[in-house]
């Protein structure tokens, strides 16, 4: 397993981070604890969670998992989405992130949480009052560094800017949606990061089950998170995503490669990201994702996958940048 120091923050994480979203979901408490137990094995000590992840079953399993080992993982959390009914019970203002942060360390049965994560941008609460509110947790030690995910370029470097303006701790980590089938992130958000020195966890970047090979223009299956879950196959409803999937099977057959272990492996070879973040819901699943982490993707490999979906648009929309041809 190779390891990466997360931006500026002098931490080391293995270049795949494993996500706890299927703890206590679509994976009871027997196949978390081999999953967690098989991702040590291969040398993870990175672990992603969040308070919603099965109504927060999943932070209390994954504490259970790390009580014997806390000092040797690196762990996320994450706060914004609704955990409760009270009408406050959700967003990033000062009242919310302080209970939530309580909570979370006592399902986690820790006293720290290394990078707590804004999990979507609040438009009704002020970006200082968050800052300021993440900042006093730090100083508190019960946060070692705020980071954000599902924030726009922007967005993130105003929060940098408050920060620095303000002497508060700044993010350190984002954490963006980035696949072969979803690669908005090239445009802004990976530029930035590595300019300012943030690191990057990329989530799905199976791109919701897309490239595992059972998914194709002519190839649906019955049942997976793209069928049974609306908010997966609307992300990924264009008939694009699933030419490119065909695509992408047939070069990974043809580079005799599973599939999963060829999407992962492109996302963790980009040099923006820190450590793509793979998930499964049993022991099965997780070993092509696993097999990534000692597939290396070669320059050539990696264009040539690039080209087999569409490049985004550069910021500017200047073209020309992609083609080389200036004016």
């Amino acid at each position: 397993m190779e390891y990466r120091t997360v931006g500026k923050t002098g931490i080391k994480v293995s270049s795949l981070a494993f996500g706890t979203m299927s703890f206590g979901s679509t994976a009871d408490e027997a196949t978390s604890k081999a999953m967690f137990e098989r991702c040590r094995e291969a040398g993870i000590n990175f672990f992603d969670s969040a308070d919603v992840y099965a109504g927060g079953l999943s932070e209390e399993i994954l504490g259970r998992l790390i009580k014997d080992a806390r000092d040797d993982v690196v762990i996320t959390s994450k706060v914004f989405w609704p955990t409760g009914q009270a009408i406050n019970a959700r967003g990033l203002s000062r009242r919310h992130i302080m209970r939530a942060v309580e909570a979370s360390l006592q399902r986690l049965q820790t006293d720290y949480i290394d990078f707590y994560i804004v999990h979507d941008f609040d438009e009704n609460t002020s970006i200082e009052e968050t800052m300021r509110a993440l900042d006093d947790l730090k100083h508190q030690g019960k946060i070692l560094h705020a980071s954000s995910s599902n924030w726009a370029a922007w967005q993130m470097m105003k929060a940098q800017g408050i920060a620095a303006k303000e002497l508060l701790g700044r993010f350190e980590i984002i954490e963006p949606m980035y696949s072969l089938v979803k690669r908005q992130a090239e445009v802004e958000i990976l530029p930035m990061a590595q300019t300012e020195q943030i690191g990057v966890i990329a989530y799905s970047p199976l791109g919701g089950g897309l490239l595992t090979g059972k998914y194709g223009v002519d190839k649906h299956p019955t049942s997976g998170r793209l069928i049974d879950e609306a908010r997966y196959s609307d992300r990924y409803a264009a008939e694009e995503n699933y030419e490119t999937a065909d695509r992408f099977t047939a070069y990974a057959k043809a580079h005799n490669v599973a599939p999963a272990t060829l999407a992962v492996a492109w996302v963790k070879a980009n040099p923006s990201v820190t450590a793509p973040i793979i998930g499964a819901r049993n022991l099965k699943q997780l070993e092509d994702s696993l097999a990534a982490a000692d597939f290396k993707v070669t320059q050539e490999m990696y264009a040539e996958l690039a080209g087999l979906s569409r490049t985004p648009a550069p910021a500017n929309d200047r073209t020309e940048v992609l083609t080389g041809k200036w004016s």
